[in-house]
């Protein structure tokens, strides 16, 4: 139990109520779109019909290394990154390290993308922040990510913008933790014959205490990784290095040692990639190259976290012989307390640290922290209603984000289905989304009531979701359930069976309210429905 004084106890009310409300509304849209991002992998899987399984790092890629190096320009072979994209094809960037023209450290260079058979897909030469856009079979996930990263926002005001909503979540859930002065009664307690109202304070408190734990975690790495790069290196870097940030970088990053320049032909990169995998059980995610084609070049292969461990590894080689040198710290180059907390922020933050286990809880309580968003918001506005009747407009903003939004992310997933054989998926999955989020609006302002507005745009979300399946499958031409199981992709059928669910949930139960709902109500808030 805690103890507050009354005119504290109000305090917070008031403190949780605004805090909420003031940023709820994109609040909510960081979290519904950071919930879907959970398995932005494997959605986008499931939209561009990925069938290959086997990790490119677990084939040969020495031989393609080599070749791509005689192919590319020696002024870009200071460094090498390699990455896996798309269908378990391979992302080579050749680059160099340059300070742009606004005095910005930046990396110019040659990006290669391979499918998983090591064939050249395309080559582009230029600067990092031109190169590495959305592409067609990857706008869907990439879309849903940035959204959830910087809210389309261009950087680095969208990171700012993010990590102040990852304050917000932190004071509303520090304030309504301290409103609850029976807290372990109240998580136990749901009154589902009381009145509305009640009983949706009911949930949102009871949902909202359960997930208590997870909008700590979540506001916290949320904004450590927003304010990381935008404000963090730069107030560093002017304090210890004046203002040279990525000489910060190549301390806190780098691998110290006694420059060699001398021209020494690279170690056998399978020979690296093959022990990487021995030592860790994983593939590597991202292997960076430094001082490529010189005595003291090193590799890094960063993978995933161990089985039962948090913290993702690197393993650092030399570049030259191939020979193991240890294991990396993610900070400095000694291990810490401070290297492992930056180390487990990503696996904290993203939910992937135990697979598609942790991945479901993580969606399971994101989606409960948006029902909780949502829900405060409601109630926020039924309490102060009868004392303002301008606050129907809100109620309607509510309403068209919280039905609007989810309606926006299916119609952008189904345009990008239609699309992507067309080559014009990045154009269209934003462009969709735009369309969706503006016929919302205007459901918001042209119909007769909140409820209807609420049924409207549940349903259209429900018709929807039933469609995705079968654009999927005949006009993305993606392959089937027996295909994609017997491939290993059981994820996409998943998907598949998870749209038909929700979307049988949403129509199903706005046809049954529907008869319910009079033009009467118009003026009054109906319960708040997830």
């Amino acid at each position: 139990m805690i103890n507050l004084r009354k005119d504290q106890t109000k305090a917070m009310v008031a403190v949780h109520g605004w805090s909420g409300i003031l940023l709820g509304l994109l609040l909510y849209a960081v979290v519904l779109t950071g919930t879907a991002a959970v398995f932005a992998h494997e959605i986008g899987a499931w939209s561009a019909g990925h069938v290959a399984t086997r990790s490119s790092f677990a084939q040969p890629v020495d031989a393609t290394l080599r070749r791509l190096t005689d192919q590319t320009p020696a002024r870009y072979r200071e460094a090498v990154n390699i990455w896996e994209t798309g269908d378990h094809g391979l992302g080579v960037f050749f680059h160099r390290h340059e300070t742009g023209a606004d005095g910005v450290p930046t990396e110019a260079g040659v990006f290669y993308q391979l499918d998983h058979q090591g064939r050249v897909l395309n080559a582009t030469t230029g600067n990092i922040d031109d190169l590495f856009g959305p592409r067609n079979d990857d706008a869907l996930s990439t879309f849903l990510v940035d959204t959830h990263v910087r809210l389309h926002v261009p950087n680095p005001w969208g990171l700012v913008l993010t990590g102040i909503l990852g304050l917000a979540m932190l004071v509303a859930a520090v304030s309504g933790l301290l409103i609850h002065r029976h807290l372990f009664k109240d998580i136990f307690t749901l009154r589902r014959r009381a009145k509305p109202v009640l009983a949706t304070r009911d949930m949102h408190s009871v949902a909202g205490t359960w997930s208590l734990p997870f909008a700590f975690v979540l506001a916290f790495t949320g904004s450590f990784f927003s304010f990381y790069g935008t404000v963090g290196l730069p107030v560093v870097a002017a304090a210890a290095f004046s203002g040279d940030v990525e000489a910060l970088q190549h301390a806190v990053f780098g691998n110290p040692g006694t420059p060699d320049p001398r021209a020494t032909p690279a170690g056998n990169l399978d020979r690296i990639t093959s022990d990487a995998i021995r030592r860790t059980g994983e593939v590597p995610t991202f292997v960076a190259i430094e001082n490529f084609g010189r005595a003291d070049a090193t590799v890094t292969s960063y993978h995933n976290p161990r089985s039962g461990d948090l913290e993702p590894v690197a393993l650092l080689y030399n570049g030259a012989t191939a020979a193991f040198i240890r294991a990396k710290p993610q900070v400095g180059a000694q291990p810490s307390a401070g290297g492992t907390l930056v180390g487990i922020m990503g696996p904290l933050h993203f939910g992937n640290f135990a697979g598609m286990l942790s991945k479901a809880i993580w969606f399971g309580l994101g989606f409960a922290m948006c029902y909780v968003t949502f829900t405060g918001m409601r109630l926020w506005v039924i309490r102060r209603r009868d004392d303002a009747r301008s606050l129907i407009w809100l109620e309607r903003t509510v309403t068209v984000v919280g039905h609007g939004l989810p309606l926006g992310l299916v119609v952008a997933a189904a345009a990008f289905l239609v699309t992507m054989p067309l080559g014009t998926a990045v154009y269209w999955t934003t462009t969709a989304f735009l369309i969706a989020a503006a016929a919302a609006i205007l459901a918001g302002v042209l119909a007769r009531s909140n409820d209807r507005l609420t049924l409207l745009l549940k349903g259209a979300t429900g018709v929807v979701m039933l469609s995705l399946p079968v654009l999927r499958l005949l006009v993305a031409g993606g392959p089937g359930w027996a295909e994609a199981i017997s491939g290993g992709q059981p994820v996409i059928a998943a998907l598949d069976l998870a749209f038909v669910i929700a979307g049988v949930w949403l129509v199903r139960g706005s046809l049954n309210t529907a008869p319910r709902v009079a033009p009467a109500r118009a003026a009054r808030l109906d319960p708040v429905e997830a």
